[in-house]
């Protein structure tokens, strides 16, 4: 029996060869399949391949320090005595830095290399400062944030001056911040009408009253309080006429603003409306406020918001309370001091008592 629609000659039926066709088909079909297979995998293998050698050449390459970054500190077992040193030099030998540093007021250093170095390389950290026996730190090139501690160098003769040396004490650090408060200077109203007539229906076009049942009419009222000045607890009402059927807009009168408006909307006979507010004027005033100062043995420290200004320090020198103006150059008589900007920009004030004066151990 032959299948529907197939026309054969000395063939079997269709939708099955002779033997002969299979042998010379199969062979040919699978050499096809294999080389296409091959030649899929061994692009597979390749990209996988790439992938894995950029992977590996980039963390080498990420490894491979380009700078050496670290900070400087006062060595001291006590880690709050351990005090940032600044202006302290810092070269490195067994890389080639593009210049020599400085620590910063926070005691940080970033030596940039003029070209990455292999990670594990020996280097050597050189660093020197004049109050601070100098330190050459050993260590291996890496991406590792080096902490270096500085050993203070000894001053006998630190006390070794004419006289008693000075006490201190009571130490207060004053400054002022400008704030803005409003002082109420009046107040200001006005009255409005919006005209209607009741009952009337709702043309289907123009306003209406929320229903759309009758027709309506929408009136406003603005008020000013003046150049420099701004309204503060505003609010709007209706005083007369058939009050139940308006809707008053008081979206504006939450805000604080020089200029408000009104809007009413009045769907029955004419209606008078109250909209009043207090009258406040801006006032730029200093406000006086104080820091107290920590102290670690013979420097004190503290710290200030950004907006603080006029910044000064007032301290009791044997027995007498003195206010000392800090200034621009941050001058004081007796003591040498620093200043630093955190990311916030907080002010980190140090200073450093000068010889011939110490904090009394009675200080409050």
């Amino acid at each position: 029996m032959l299948q529907p629609g197939c026309i054969t000659a000395r063939l079997q039926p269709c939708g099955h060869f002779t033997q002969p066709a299979l042998k010379r088909l199969r062979p040919y079909s699978d050499n096809a399949v294999s080389a296409s297979g091959k030649y899929t995998l061994i692009v597979s293998m390749g990209a996988v391949l790439g992938l894995i050698g950029a992977s590996i050449v980039t963390w080498l390459i990420s490894v491979n320090p380009v700078a050496i970054r670290g900070a400087v500190l006062r060595r001291d077992p006590d880690p709050a005595r351990q005090l940032p040193v600044a202006s302290a030099s810092i070269t490195i030998s067994g890389a080639t830095p593009l210049q020599a540093v400085r620590s910063d007021p926070l005691g940080y250093f970033n030596v940039r290399l003029k070209r990455r170095i292999r990670r594990g390389q020996p280097i050597t950290i050189h660093l020197r400062h004049p109050d601070y026996e100098p330190l050459d730190l050993q260590d291996s090139a890496s991406n590792n944030l080096f902490i270096a501690f500085l050993t203070p160098i000894a001053h006998p003769t630190r006390a070794r001056i004419d006289g008693p040396e000075v006490k201190i004490a009571n130490v207060v650090a004053q400054y002022s911040v400008a704030t803005t408060n409003a002082v109420n200077v009046g107040s200001a109203f006005k009255t409005f009408v919006v005209e209607n007539k009741g009952n009337v229906p709702c043309p289907g076009r123009g306003p209406c009253s929320p229903d759309r049942k009758w027709k309506a009419s929408i009136g406003s009222a603005v008020i000013d309080a003046g150049p420099g000045n701004e309204f503060q607890n505003a609010r709007a009402s209706c005083i007369a006429g058939p009050c139940p059927f308006t809707r008053i807009d008081d979206t504006s009168l939450s805000h604080n603003r020089q200029s408000l408006t009104v809007s009413v909307l009045n769907w029955s006979d004419t209606a008078t409306f109250l909209v009043e507010a207090e009258v406040y004027k801006p006032v730029v005033a200093d406000i006086l406020r104080r820091s107290y100062p920590v102290i670690f043995d013979e420097a004190l420290t503290f710290t200030l918001p950004a907006a603080a200004q006029g910044v000064s320090i007032q301290a009791d020198i044997d027995g007498s309370m003195i206010v000392f103006p800090l200034g621009p150059a941050l001058y004081l008589s007796w003591a040498d001091c620093q200043l630093s900007l955190t990311n916030d920009q907080t002010k980190v004030y140090r200073c450093a008592l000068k010889p011939g004066f110490h904090f009394s151990p009675g200080r409050s």
